[in-house]
This record gives structure tokens, sequence and C-alpha cells, in this order.
């Protein structure tokens, strides 16, 4: 058959991602995956040089998603079907263009881990994520904030003179645009997916981009890539090379052979073909293969210990497959940004098929043998050469324009384009996607200034790129403004102006928590604790003031009690955070991550024995961050015990 797409839907138990956190996010990025100057010192130079290249210190000015529960209904998901007689690709435009499936029709294998749900978790950088198939982070170190978030998608001539699918939108923590492009020939095994990614601006950018598989994990499966050393990363945040198989009497190339979480960044030679597979014990799985500007590739594990097997059931459900990751990056590490000069692009082909292999050999004690005959047998299916003309071919196809729409991401890519007049052959912006939140940062880019507010108590995103924060520092010094100019100051490390700001603005705001709750978190990051608590508590008494009801003042009043019942708590005021605690809508005080917070306000006043029935009674923290160890750290303050296993999602050995 010829190669075919065409729209379609996919039901999953779901748990929806929930509304945005109206709160801008001035507080620092989780620092998970980060190492210290003393470590960086002793690294190879490129990649010290790259690592301390302008990394984020916020997620501004993407909004965090926190909003989402375990309770999980059948839903319908829109999808997009790419197939020929040989591959079936499942493609999920509204969360971020993952590819959900790659099943080969042949041996009715599915290459990928397909998760059977769809569970929101707190991995990506700005909060919702979920683990399965293939997905394109770009941004900066860690899981994509488009993870949860639609892309546009079309249909695009393919260089065989088929139909191919382009998926892109603008990535708005680095300020880039980006497309990718999946192509699959009529008689072939594999998925073939062009990437491009562009720097329109006048200066240079850092960029970050990784390939995320996820694939089936088994007591025999084995990971192989063209390497004899590797970078271990464990969540004890150290960088060391490491040799590969065996490191520490223990082949890591087998998933579930280690206790604990952990990267291992393949040391792949200049020169060799840059590959990544995952086998099973008969010698069959996936490949990944690409052209050589994607250089690194990795794998990461949960590892067989107890809090990696609580991690898999958390993001999945009880009886499914484990899986591991195998990612191909533009660097060596995850750690690593790198630049991309004014006007220039990065583009590369990546090739995703099934792969077999002589079973004894994958899995024998020669490790040279082994990855000598994976190679082989990828040359048999799939010649390097091939993979170089086929991203001739498609560069050739990258700057056509798309057809026929299949979905629709957001209006922030056709806001920029009309700031900045860009033009992007390929990836239109088209200015019927500007939507009502983008609607005010056209008045001001058009008008010089914003409008009035709509009487709305929460205020919408706001936008912190330097050519935004110029058009704020211009516009007539009203409160709004002086709001959305104080969270750019901040975000351009103008810290003591941003306070500035705000306290401009406060003087005439008819709703002022919105301009409290920001410099209560400037009091907090000065380590100014009473001051913090009493500016965290006077906005979250303002909001409340303002009841207005409804999803958004919901998710407002959530997030503002949470902080300031911790800002309290911090400061040594039980009572005072008692108050706010008891001002939350009954709701929000059941969810997991406020029954937690009960726990730690009842260990506040005294009362262990209530605490330890909030654990006892049972909770689940759903926005549980990844390497979070609150759960322990509380149970500890209560009891001498080991911690259950139903809270112990550790990820490195216990201190």
């Amino acid at each position: 058959m010829a190669t075919t797409v065409r729209r379609a839907v996919l039901t999953l138990p779901a748990a929806p991602p929930g509304p945005e956190n109206p709160l801008p996010a001035l507080r620092p990025l989780d620092r998970t995956h980060t190492i210290d100057e003393r470590e960086r010192a002793a690294l190879p130079r490129d990649m010290a040089r790259q690592i301390g290249y302008r990394p984020l210190t916020t997620v501004l000015p993407v909004r965090i998603l926190d909003g989402y529960g375990r309770e999980r209904t059948p839903t319908a998901i829109d999808t997009i079907i790419i197939e020929n007689d040989r591959l079936r690709a499942t493609v999920l435009p509204g969360f971020g263009g993952r590819v959900h499936s790659l099943h080969h029709k042949p041996t009715g294998r599915e290459l990928l881990y397909t998760n059977p749900v769809l569970q929101p978790a707190d991995f990506a950088l700005n909060g919702a994520w979920f683990s399965g198939g293939i997905e394109w982070n770009i941004g900066a170190t860690g899981h994509t904030t488009l993870s949860c978030a639609p892309v546009h998608a079309a249909r695009v001539p393919a260089p065989d003179g088929g139909e191919m699918v382009r998926l892109w939108e603008w990535e708005r923590l680095r300020d880039l645009p980006f497309q990718v492009d999946l192509w699959l020939p009529g008689d072939s095994d594999f998925l073939h997916v062009g990437v491009r990614v562009r720097n329109p601006h006048e200066q240079t950018a850092p960029v970050y981009w990784w390939s995320n598989i996820a694939v089936p994990e088994g007591e025999r499966t084995r990971v192989l890539a063209p390497a004899d050393e590797a970078w271990h990363f464990g969540y004890e945040r150290t960088l060391a090379r490491v040799p590969v198989p065996v490191s520490g009497s223990v082949d890591r190339t087998y998933p579930l052979r280690g206790d604990f979480p952990a990267d291992y960044f393949y040391e792949v030679p200049d020169g060799a073909r840059r590959w990544i597979a995952s086998l099973d014990e008969h010698g069959h799985g996936l490949v990944q293969t690409s052209t050589d500007l994607l250089r690194g590739r990795k794998l990461f594990v949960w590892g067989a210990g107890a809090g990696g097997r609580r991690w898999q059931k958390w993001l999945t459900e009880p009886g499914t497959t484990g899986y591991a990751e195998i990612q191909a990056g533009l660097a060596r590490t995850q750690l690593e940004h790198v630049p991309l000069e004014p006007g220039g692009e990065f583009s590369w082909l990546e090739s995703y098929g099934p792969l077999s292999a002589d079973p004894d050999t994958v899995h024998g004690e020669d490790w040279a043998a082994a990855r000598a005959e994976t190679e082989e047998q990828l040359a048999r299916v799939l010649p390097r050469a091939d993979v170089e003309a086929a991203y001739t071919a498609w560069r050739r196809c990258a700057d056509t324009p798309p057809g026929e729409s299949l979905a629709t991401g957001s209006g922030w890519g056709a806001l920029e384009v009309r700031r900045g007049g860009h033009e992007l052959p390929g990836t239109p912006f088209d200015a019927s996607t500007l939507g009502e939140q983008q609607r005010p940062w056209l008045e001001l880019l058009e008008q010089g200034a914003f409008p009035a507010p709509d009487g709305s108590a929460v205020p919408g995103p706001s936008l912190v790129s330097p050519h935004w924060r110029d058009m704020l520092e211009t516009a007539p010094a009203d409160p709004l403004t002086e709001y959305h100019l104080g969270i750019a100051q901040w975000h351009a490390g103008d810290r003591a102006q941003a306070v500035r700001s705000w306290e401009r603005g406060l003087a005439l705001a008819p709703s002022r928590w919105p301009l409290l709750r920001c410099l209560g978190v400037a009091a907090g990051d000065g380590r100014q604790r009473e001051r913090a608590a009493d500016l965290l508590a006077e906005a979250f008494e303002d909001l409340c003031a303002r009841r207005e009801g409804g999803e958004e003042w919901t998710a407002a009043a959530a997030a503002l009690g949470r902080e300031a019942v911790e800002a309290l708590l911090a400061a040594g005021r039980a009572a005072a955070a008692r108050t706010v605690w008891d001002a939350l809508p009954p709701e929000v005080r059941r969810r997991g991550r406020f029954r937690l917070l009960e726990a730690r306000l009842l260990i506040a006043e005294g009362d262990r024995a209530a605490a330890r029935a909030v654990f006892d009674a049972g909770f689940e923290v759903a926005d549980l961050r990844e390497g979070a160890e609150i759960l322990g750290e509380v149970w500890a303050r209560i009891t001498d015990e080991p911690l259950p296993d139903t809270y112990d999602f550790r990820m490195r050995p216990t201190p």
C-alpha cells in the first residue's frame, strides 16, 4: 500500500493535565540535573563550557501545569496516523507531537513502550508529563514544556512524492521555532524524522534537543550503542566517566540490573555511526540512527530498587510492562546547551525501525562482538549512506508550505512573527491562531499600552524576552504593566528593579494580591522569612476577598494558599498557617499535595499522632516532583519506622 496520512481518535484512560497555574513561575528551576563548579572543572573543556552555557533560572514565560489528579476516565484523544504496508505510526498532536506507537506489521511487534494510560506526573520543566512513545525535547535540560501542549500539524509533500506530516511550534523558553517532519516511504521499515531548529534573532541562542524513546524492558533486554565508555549521572548529582558495559561489577547495559535510576551518556567516537538499539532476549527490538549532527546517545534506567519500581507503577498502571529510555541529542550529555548563531539553524534526520540480530552474540560476554553484530544488522537493513541520502532529499522539502491543517498549536508563534517580522518558510504561524492570551500583548505591540483589565481577578500570562521588556518599560506605568514589567525584570536577573516595579504597581492596584505575591516570592528569595510570610498571607487574604469561583480562581487559590502555608511554617508561625489552611476551598484540601501539607502543619502544631493518621489514611501526591524526597522527610519527622512502600519514591541511596 502507498503511505497514507489520516486523522483518528484513540481512547485511553486519562487524567486531564488540568488548568494552568496562574502564578508566574518566579522560583528557581528544580536543580535535580545539575553539578557543582568543582565537578564541572574536572570535565572535558568543551563539555564543561556547554554545561555552563546560559542555564535557565526559571521556566518563564511558560506557566506551570500542576492541577492534575490521578483519577482517569476514558478519554478520546485526537491522533494522526502515518501508515504503509510495513509500519504504522500514531502521533498525538495535542501532546507535543509525541509518537505514541510504532507498530511493525510483518512481525506484529510494537517497537515502543506504549503507555496504556495517560497519567500526568511532575517530570516536565513546567510540571505535567507522561511516559511512553517518542517525545521531542527542546528548550532546556529536562522534559519539554510542550509535553502536554498542542503543536501545529499539517500534511506536506514528502521527498518521494507521497505525504509526510509536519509538526511545528514556537518553543518559548528559548524563543525558537522548530519543526519535526515525519516521513514514511512507501516500502520502508523505517520512519524518517527530519528536524530543524531555527534562530531568527540577532543574538546567539542556546539550544537543547533530545529525542526520547521509551522501550519495553525485560530481564534480558539489552541496550547497545557504539561506545566503550559513558558518562554516568545519578541523582547524587555527579557526572563520572565509567566503562561500558560493566561498571562496578554490573553490566549496566541491562536496564534492570541497577538498583537506582541513572543516566548513561555514551561516549560515541568521532566518525562512528550514530545509533542506539534496544533488543530483547530473542535479539529483536528497535533501533534509532541519525545523521551525525545528533551526536549524543543515552540510556536512562529506573533500576530494580523500590523507588524506581514505585515510579514505574506511578506512571502507568499495575501489571503493565516497565520501560527504559534510549535517547539521542545534540550534545554528549543532557546537562549541556549548544550555541546557535543568529540567523542559523540546526537540522538533521533520524530513523526509527525494527532490528533483529543474533541473540547469542547480542547477549554474549564479548561487548565488541555484540556491538559489531548490531551495527552489521543495522547496515544491512538501513545503510548509513541511505540515511544521508534521505536527509538530503528531505532538506529539499523542509521549506515546502504545509497543506491541509491536521491540528492547531498555540498563538504565541503568531505573536512573535508579528512582532519580529520573521520569515520562516515551511512553518507558518498564522494570525488566525492568535487567541485570548495573546490579545493584550498584541495591543501592547500595536498601541503601546495594555488594554484596561477585563475585571478578572487573575492576570494573564507574562512575556519576558528583551523585546517585550523594552515595550513594557516605555508603556504607561499602570499597575498591570508594572506587574508584567517586574516579572520580565526578575527573569532578566534584575531583582531589585523588579521589586521596585511591583511596589510602584501596588500603590495604585485595585487588585493587590498578584503584586503582593510577587513581592512575597522576592522576600523569600532574599531569605526574609517573616516578610515573605506576611506578604504571601496578605496576598491570599486579598484573593479570598475577591472570590469569583470557577477553575481559574480555584487554581490561583490552591497555588497561593500552598505558598502562604509553606512560608508561614518556614517562619515558625503555625497558628497563622492554620488560618490560611482553613480558608482553602474544601476540594483543594482533599488533594494529596495538601494532605501532605496538612501533615506538615500538624507536626508544626505538635500533633505527630494526627500527622501519622494522615499517612495511615493514605494519600497520593499527584504532582510529586521527580527526585523529590519530601515524603520521606516528613515521615522521618513523625516516626523512626521504615517508610511504607506506597510512599517510597527515592531515586538515590538514603544519605
